[in-house]
């Protein structure tokens, strides 16, 4: 039988944080606005070419013909601390949150 990990506050309330545990890049629509709100580096901007693969997109913007559409990945899961930002700013519901196990 699996516990979730929780957190006593302050406030002797208990918070259970949820982590990131998927991106569906199907809705993604590439606006960054999860990347900016994410204070701990879990996300990456990428191109998606007509094959379906990823392709480093540059911050000048200049390989604009190499890819489809832009999407985000989680590129560092691990880092995530469970604030949900990400998924509270995104227009599209593109994530979803799991609490952990111990």
């Amino acid at each position: 039988m699996s516990q979730t990990f929780n957190v006593t506050l302050p406030s002797g309330a208990t918070w259970t944080p949820t982590f990131v545990a998927a991106l569906d890049e199907e809705k993604c629509i590439g606006c960054g606005r999860c990347f900016k709100v994410c204070p701990r580096g879990v996300l990456e901007l990428v191109g998606l070419n007509e094959d379906g693969e990823y392709v480093h997109v540059d911050e000048d913007d200049d390989d604009d013909d190499e890819y489809e559409k832009k999407v985000m990945t989680l590129a560092h899961k691990e880092l995530c601390i469970g604030c949900t930002a990400c998924a509270r700013i995104c227009p599209k519901k593109c994530y979803t949150h799991a609490a952990a196990s111990l």
